[in-house]
């Protein structure tokens, strides 16, 4: 009589992965984030008091409007309308003052695009880091 031969048994990998992703998926959704965080020992800096005085002095943005023409309005305590040496000259005086001011530059839907590269050209030779552009 001839003996049937054995089949090595063969472990399915694909069930057993599937089972763990399952699993770490359940560990990760019912995990407690307050139980972490209230454990955690950090304290909070006390606040500096110069730091609060330099924040309450708030700066009003420089707001430059950019039109179809080569002028451009600056709005203000004013509305003027300034032509690109001008604007060079404003921009230059504004950021002696402070490269941290906000511009706002608006753009109208007529306006070409090189008029407003003209003026972040301008904002970027005086070092002013706070810039918004704006389409209206």
């Amino acid at each position: 009589m001839a003996r049937r031969q054995q089949e090595d048994p063969k472990a399915e990998m694909t069930p057993m992965i599937d089972v763990v992703f399952q699993l770490m998926i359940f560990f990760i959704v019912t995990i407690k984030q307050e139980d972490i965080f209230s454990k955690l020992n950090a304290s909070a800096p006390s606040p500096n008091p110069n730091q609060v005085e330099q924040n309450q002095v708030k700066e009003t943005p420089i707001e430059i409007q950019i039109g179809p023409d080569k002028r451009f309005v600056i709005f203000g305590s004013n509305r003027e309308l300034i032509k690109f040496a001008t604007l060079d000259q404003y921009i230059k005086e504004q950021a002696s003052l402070s490269t941290e001011t906000a511009v706002h530059l608006k753009c109208t839907l007529d306006s070409p695009h090189g008029n407003l590269v003209r003026v972040l050209d301008i904002c970027h030779k005086y070092n002013m880091k706070n810039l918004s552009i704006l389409s209206m």
